[in-house]
């Protein structure tokens, strides 16, 4: 009899023991993360360690039944708090994702004619292999070095994309070297060019990119965040075309948020080439160049930056249980989603298709702008709900490895903290800049004239004045 007593005493310390340990990891974790409000974690703790008291208490206690409520209190509090500090680490691994990005990734696919018969890259030893100048393009030189790791080649460089491919039509060269985004180019304005080649080799690198964060003090200084959505799957650190360009600006004191949509085939000139070019294809010159050509279209400047891919978008929309879009008009996508004019709810693959149309609609690309508001406006008001705990964890895991961005983990732990806090209800409203249907010459194909929309200056103007109202 003593024995027991003695064996239930002991479970009973242990119990107690593993209460108090598990409460102070939850406690160490959530003051580390920093996102709750001082006075809200010190009357968590108070709580926390009242209850841990009064349950040591039970457990220390003569009489069976005292014993027995304080074991199974004791059991369920722990259980409690390991999922929430499995919440926490989920957390963590999130903030990891926050702070600059410093390099990008440059895809160079080895091309040859598909009549030739070559089907690895060691058939092309000792050949000619074509490509671009290098001058202003450091991915290339790198891609080409590391090929010469693999085998020996001579080079020959050319002008533009047109000279290159007829070079290997002519079989003056063997096999070229080409950016997978300036591929994408050419057979987007035709989609049989590559019909007669084939890819047999890709030859990834890695370049390093200048950090564009200008920051600010988020809790009291208004800022703009550059939105690009790149029109890739997979991996998000690829340079692609940018499909997707809205300049979000905040203002934390009046607690406004403007989305401001310029549409991809906008005609401007491109930052650092004083070269004109659709907006879409600066991405592929790295975020930065995207960035830089806004603030000077915009005559703002752009603090930080949030950088998605198609991936990223379906994985979000899925993980919030879907979000519900007001649609301004009835319409089937290219995809074959159908959409009715006023409420929809969509799931990420419906959401994904709705933000990429643009030839149901004689607006094209505006309607298309428009319609990427609408469902970052949905993404954003469904997120800020108090519901969104219940799909907190499919959230953070839907999200990492989904973005890349220069926001420190610092700013987000503040801006979450201060809505903890202090919750209001922020304002969002969209605009969109406007633009003429033409064609014209662009830096990045300069074979023959593409669909670019010349900007409507008496637009970009009041986007211009309407952005400042907000970041004044």
């Amino acid at each position: 009899m003593k024995r027991r007593k003695k064996k239930n005493i002991k479970f009973n310390n242990y119990m107690a023991f593993l209460l108090v340990l598990v409460t102070i990891l939850l406690l160490g974790l959530i003051y580390f993360i920093n996102v709750l409000p001082l006075n809200y974690f010190l009357i968590f703790t108070g709580l926390l360690a009242i209850i841990d008291i009064f349950i040591i208490w039970l457990l220390k206690l003569k009489g069976k039944v005292k014993n027995t409520c304080g074991i199974i209190l004791a059991i369920v509090l722990i259980a409690l708090q390991i999922w929430g500090i499995s919440y926490e680490l989920k957390t963590l691994d999130f903030f990891k994702q926050f702070g600059f990005n410093n390099y990008k990734t440059e895809s160079y696919q080895v091309i040859v004619l598909k009549e030739t018969k070559k089907a690895d890259i060691a058939d092309l030893a000792n050949e000619t292999i074509g490509h671009l100048e290098t001058d202003q393009r450091p991915g290339l030189q790198k891609a080409l070095k590391e090929l010469t790791k693999k085998i020996t080649f001579t080079t020959q460089s050319y002008a533009n994309n047109d000279e290159l491919f007829k070079a290997l039509d002519q079989h003056t060269i063997a096999a070229l070297v080409i950016e997978e985004t300036e591929l994408a180019i050419l057979t987007e304005e035709n989609q049989d060019f590559m019909s007669n080649y084939q890819t047999i080799y890709t030859q990834d690198v890695e370049l390093e990119i200048k950090n564009t964060l200008k920051e600010v003090n988020v809790l009291n200084e208004p800022f703009n965040i550059y939105i690009s959505g790149i029109d890739t799957y997979g991996k998000i650190t690829k340079v692609s075309r940018s499909d997707v360009n809205i300049i979000a600006s905040v203002n934390p004191k009046t607690h406004q948020i403007l989305l401001t949509s310029i549409p991809r085939d906008y005609y401007v000139t491109l930052a650092g080439y004083n070269a004109k070019d659709k907006l879409t294809h600066a991405g592929i010159y790295g975020i930065e160049t995207s960035i830089a050509t806004l603030e000077n279209l915009l005559d703002t400047e752009i603090n930080y930056y949030v950088k998605v891919n198609f991936t990223s978008l379906i994985k979000v929309v899925d993980a919030l249980d879907g979000i519900t879009v007001d649609s301004k008009y009835s319409f089937t996508s290219q995809d074959g989603y159908t959409y009715q004019k006023g409420i929809n709810e969509l799931n990420g693959e419906e959401a994904l298709s709705f933000v990429r149309e643009r030839k149901a609609f004689s607006g094209g690309d505006r309607t298309r702008g428009e319609n990427q508001e609408l469902v970052l406006s949905a993404i954003i008001n469904k997120a800020l709900k108090p519901s969104i705990i219940i799909n907190y964890a499919d959230l953070l895991k839907a999200v990492k490895g989904g973005f890349i961005t220069n926001f420190e983990e610092d700013d987000i732990t503040k801006i979450i903290k201060k809505e903890i806090d202090e919750p209001h209800n922020w304002q969002i409203e969209s605009i969109s800049l406007d633009g003429y249907d033409s064609s014209n010459y662009t830096y990045s194909y300069s074979k023959s004239k593409l669909y670019v929309m010349e900007p409507n200056m008496e637009s970009v103007n009041a986007a211009k004045n309407t952005i400042a109202s907000i970041v004044k």
